[in-house]
């Protein structure tokens, strides 16, 4: 009986220091264009979760419809996005194939899904990611959807970079 209560309390301990320590990243999003962020049109929360990176988008002002969601290279959403790089692939795959299949980048995201009324809000999950892997990169929406495909256009065919933001390494306080 004591050696339950004992484990019982030890499990109880864990979980509530995994909920406590969790890491979690809050990143502004904005529209780009000319090289400079004009509008804020919200953020996401990236939190650590049992089954991966749990992405919370709390955005507005996006055209109805999916979005190719990707997390690139370099930290930067300078030069219309383009400073951002490609999509973050450090095991050099250069495949895009999706969120789930672990043969293609690691920087491809669940497709962001925005209502009708220009809101996104569905939470998302990347099996494969941590906040501790996006911490130093850009998070981009495109303006089109992605069929985590390089077919029949590279990079799922989401066509221009609309929106992005920056995963500090340090948060600011």
């Amino acid at each position: 009986m004591k050696r339950s209560i004992t484990l019982c309390i030890s499990s109880m301990v864990m979980v509530f220091s995994f909920s406590v320590f969790a890491e979690s990243k809050v990143v502004d999003i904005n529209v780009i264009a000319k090289g400079k962020k004009i509008e804020s049109i919200g953020s996401i929360t990236f939190s650590d979760s049992k089954y991966g990176l749990l992405i919370k988008p709390s955005l507005t002002g996006l055209s109805p419809g999916s979005h190719g969601f990707h997390l690139h290279v370099n930290p930067s959403c300078d030069d219309n996005g383009m400073a951002a790089g490609g999509h973050f692939d450090p095991e050099r795959t250069n495949a895009h194939k999706g969120p789930y299949d672990a043969e293609g980048h690691l920087g491809d995201m669940p497709v962001l899904f925005v209502d009708q009324g220009g809101k996104a809000s569905t939470p998302l999950l990347a099996p494969r990611l941590t906040v501790n892997d996006i911490t130093g990169h850009a998070v981009m929406i495109h303006a089109g959807g992605d069929n985590y495909s390089d077919q029949p256009e590279k990079l799922g065919g989401g066509g221009a970079r609309f929106a992005c933001g920056v995963i500090q390494e340090v948060e600011n306080e």
